[in-house]
């Protein structure tokens, strides 16, 4: 019983790890609709379009390339409560996520586009001795996707699109586990990948005037079947007696639905505003379960109990000319995760972003874009937390986050 016990312990702390949450979803595809807010479901005037809204490819006249690379630099403290009320900072990482798109247009019914992303990505890396390092040490995620697209123009007002979503994921989680009465602590690290995992995109884009615009972008549900490996290392007396996990392992991992609408309304011919409000499913998280091929483990399911969140998006763009523009944009982001099961792995709160950048044209078909995006969370203090790091000790603390993105884009049109 006490094997069994100590083994439930270890496995359920590794469960409660965040690998999803908003934090890990990336809205960063292309740096113009970055600079606008992500406002961009009723804009879609490049190729990044076969991301935000496919339908948009329909009124994009020509042959379009578009290369776009994001650094994102992720900043969070914790700070505990009494007797520990030291702060642990996170430490530093710059993350670059990539993507690239094309478009074409066929002709007045027809467009296609394919694109490359990273929709969900990221990671956290803290001390090795910090006072959390039950519950997270280092934490990475990459999902990539690969999606061509298909947009139908029925009308000269309307168009539709879907899409196809090809994806591929590797995911490592890293925790330590205290071994009193041995000395020190074992480190316990998961890593799995799935090399195969499907989804699909619609969109619409209706123009009832020329100077007003609306969208709508849905993006579906992607189950993940990873398998990999637990390793623990550190405590070889519970390695041998089974009571840290080894061997091969398999969980399943649903990434959320996003459901986007949006307007764009041409102000002054130089001047373009754009809203979005986006519905993001982070509900389809409700457990996260690890099964062992090993039946001397015992699979173990752990809740996340997370919900459906939002985020509000303003976006403008001002043409100065036809070489040179700038954008703006702000956007909420609402919190998806109940307080009490905030981890360290992610820690995420409600967010707001500002964003600006500029477009220029370096020559007839080629262009240059670059946005600076600020992310500040605003400061949650957790006091009922079901995160326990010692014993039925809740990881009770307060957390304060932000985060700078870079973003630069190369378009390219025949």
């Amino acid at each position: 019983m006490k094997k069994i016990f100590t083994y439930l312990v270890v496995v359920l702390s590794i469960c409660t790890t965040n690998i999803y949450s908003g934090g890990f979803q990336l809205n960063e595809h292309g740096a113009k609709a970055v600079a606008m807010g992500g406002a961009f479901t009723a804009v879609s005037n490049d190729p990044s379009a076969v991301y935000w809204n496919g339908a948009g490819l329909s009124f994009l006249r020509g042959t379009h390339f578009m290369l776009s690379s994001h650094a994102i630099q992720p900043k969070s403290t914790f700070r505990g409560v009494l007797p520990n009320v030291d702060e642990y900072k996170l430490i530093d990482q710059t993350f670059f996520p990539s993507n690239f798109f094309v478009s074409h247009y066929i002709n007045d019914q027809w467009a296609v586009g394919f694109g490359f992303t990273v929709p969900f990505g990221l990671g956290t890396k803290w001390d090795n001795e910090w006072i959390g390092r039950y519950l997270a040490v280092e934490t990475e995620l990459q999902v990539l996707t690969l999606s061509p697209v298909v947009s139908f123009k029925p009308i000269d007002q309307l168009a539709i699109s879907a899409g196809f979503v090809y994806s591929f994921a590797d995911v490592l989680i890293e925790r330590k586990n205290p071994q009193t009465p041995f000395t020190g602590d074992a480190t316990i690290r998961l890593e799995g990948d799935d090399k195969a995992a499907f989804g699909y995109n619609l969109g619409l884009m209706y123009k009832p005037i020329d100077k007003l615009t609306f969208g709508v972008s849905y993006h579906s549900q992607i189950e993940y079947d990873f398998q990999g490996t637990a390793t623990s290392t550190g405590a070889q007396q519970l390695i041998d007696a089974k009571r840290l996990p080894m061997g091969d392992i398999k969980a399943n991992l649903t990434t959320p639905f996003n459901l986007a609408f949006g307007v764009a309304y041409q102000a002054l011919d130089n001047l373009l505003l754009s809203a979005d409000f986006q519905l993001v499913g982070w509900s389809s998280y409700d457990t996260l379960a690890v099964d062992f091929v090993d039946p001397a483990y015992t699979d173990v399911a752990s809740p996340r109990m997370y919900e459906d969140s939002y985020i509000v998006r303003f976006g403008l763009d001002y043409k100065f000319n036809q070489d040179f523009s700038l954008q703006g944009g702000i956007y909420f982001d609402k919190n998806p995760v109940p307080d009490e099961y905030l981890n360290p792995s992610l820690p995420e709160t409600d967010r707001i972003g500002f964003s600006i950048g500029a477009e220029y044209n370096l020559l007839n078909n080629l262009a240059l874009s670059g946005s600076y995006l600020f992310i500040r969370g605003a400061e949650l203090r957790v006091e009922n937390s079901k995160e326990y790091y010692s014993g039925n000790s809740g990881f009770n603390g307060v957390y304060t986050t932000y985060a700078n993105v870079f973003s630069l884009s190369l378009l390219y049109s025949l």
